[in-house]
């Protein structure tokens, strides 16, 4: 089968689902892995608090976890039908790179081995992790990557496209330290003002996914250039990616509102005062 490629090149569907083994990223999410698994067990003995666990077993898996999704979503095929054909497989790599990946690596670093890596931009962290500064910072970054211009510019130049992406892992980073709280220098939220921003996270998104579930006519004209790959067409591509931006970020921030709620309502039984039972009187 051939398609009509931007430019008015003829493609077939094999040429566009060429595979492409991406090394620049197996090369740095390589040389994460290494630095975690190969550097900790090292560094443990002259940073690492007495008494605790250089790493636990829970922690590798998360961190590892955080791994395969990063090569699962910016590689072979998702990344390249991402930016050679449909947007859906865009938004889903956006979604990760937000929602999923900086929250595993997080939770599966010691705090330890965090703190020795962030110490020396800790004063300008202290700054950007304040809750407002972090919502106000990771959001406009969503939005604007999504804005048409800035998304023609992010599939027709490499180098965008990887300064994209940096700042939108960046930001989710600092996004998800106010919940989990990875070193002490930076405490997290309590449970209340938790469920605030956690809530707050959820809402802002909504408005560029409602323009791309809710348009009638293409939001992205580069997207019509492209290959059609199985038959859907550039509106119902973009309705579908509009959906995952809105309830798939919601659904993950939900769950997490949920574990801290049980988590709370659990110490709040644990700490509350018993009262003895009454005897009735005979």
């Amino acid at each position: 089968m051939e398609v009509l490629a931007q430019g008015g090149e003829i493609h077939s569907t094999s040429e566009i689902l060429a595979f492409d083994p991406h090394l620049d990223l197996l090369f740095v999410v390589g040389i994460i892995a290494v630095g975690y698994f190969w550097g900790i067990p090292r560094l443990a003995s002259r940073h690492a608090p007495p008494g605790e666990p250089a790493v636990t077993t829970l922690q590798k898996v998360l961190f590892g976890l955080g791994l395969l999704l990063w090569l699962a979503v910016s590689g072979y095929p998702i990344h390249d039908i991402g930016y050679r054909s449909l947007f859906t497989f865009h938004m889903i790599e956006h979604m990760t790179l937000a929602w999923l990946v900086p929250p595993l690596l997080l939770l599966g670093s010691p705090w330890w081995f965090t703190r020795l890596l962030v110490k020396p931009i800790l004063p300008a962290l202290r700054l950007l992790t304040k809750p407002l500064v972090a919502l106000l910072l990771f959001n406009a970054i969503l939005a604007g990557i999504h804005v048409p211009a800035v998304v023609e510019l992010m599939v027709t130049s490499d180098l965008f496209h990887f300064f994209a992406h940096f700042a939108l892992m960046a930001s989710a980073f600092i996004l998800w330290f106010p919940i989990l709280g990875p070193i002490p220098d930076l405490p997290k939220l309590a449970p209340m003002p938790a469920f605030g921003y956690l809530f707050a996270n959820s809402l802002v998104p909504t408005i560029p996914a409602s323009f791309l579930t809710f348009a009638r006519e293409p939001v992205y004209g580069i997207y019509e250039e492209f290959p059609r790959l199985w038959g859907l067409s550039v509106v119902d591509d973009q309705v579908i990616s509009g959906l995952i931006m809105k309830l798939g970020g919601g659904l993950i921030l939900w769950s997490v509102i949920v574990v801290i709620f049980f988590r709370w309502w659990s110490d709040e039984q644990k700490y509350a005062p018993s009262f003895p039972e009454r005897v009735s009187a005979s």
